[in-house]
């Protein structure tokens, strides 16, 4: 059985709960158990909590879930760009699979509500990238 850590930002959280649901829907599909569950404040904030749990020998793999929302600039995109490289550095600095189920940045509140499902394909990854590297 896969153990998986998860990171649920709480920004945009009508949204993010409903990944994080997601998330534990695919992770029962897959008999893999959410061991847990760390919130943060936002998505910028949960390379730290990703690496905490990565670090723990119980977790095989963790999976972080968030909405980037679009504002009136550009700073969504800063979050982005810089979460997914952080959690990209955890990752491999770990040898641990960190997947980011985290839809955006570049979209309506609209559209984060339609993208749900990015809670399961991030446990999805993590638990097909603990089987590859079995």
């Amino acid at each position: 059985m896969v153990t998986l850590g998860l990171v649920v930002a709480e920004f945009n959280s009508s949204v993010t709960e409903q990944m994080a649901d997601a998330a534990r829907d695919a992770a029962a599909e897959r008999d893999a158990d959410v061991s847990d569950v760390l919130h943060v404040p936002g998505v910028y904030d949960s390379p730290l909590a990703a690496d905490r749990l990565a670090r723990r020998q119980d977790i095989d793999a963790v999976a972080v879930v968030g909405a980037i929302v679009t504002g009136d600039t550009s700073h969504d995109r800063v979050i982005g760009d810089a979460t997914a490289q952080a959690l990209t550095d955890i990752s491999l600095e770990r040898d641990k699979p960190v997947t980011f189920g985290v839809s955006g940045p570049g979209q309506s509140g609209a559209e984060a509500r339609e993208r749900v499902s990015k809670g399961a394909e991030a446990v999805n990854a993590a638990v097909d990238m603990v089987e590859v590297l079995a």
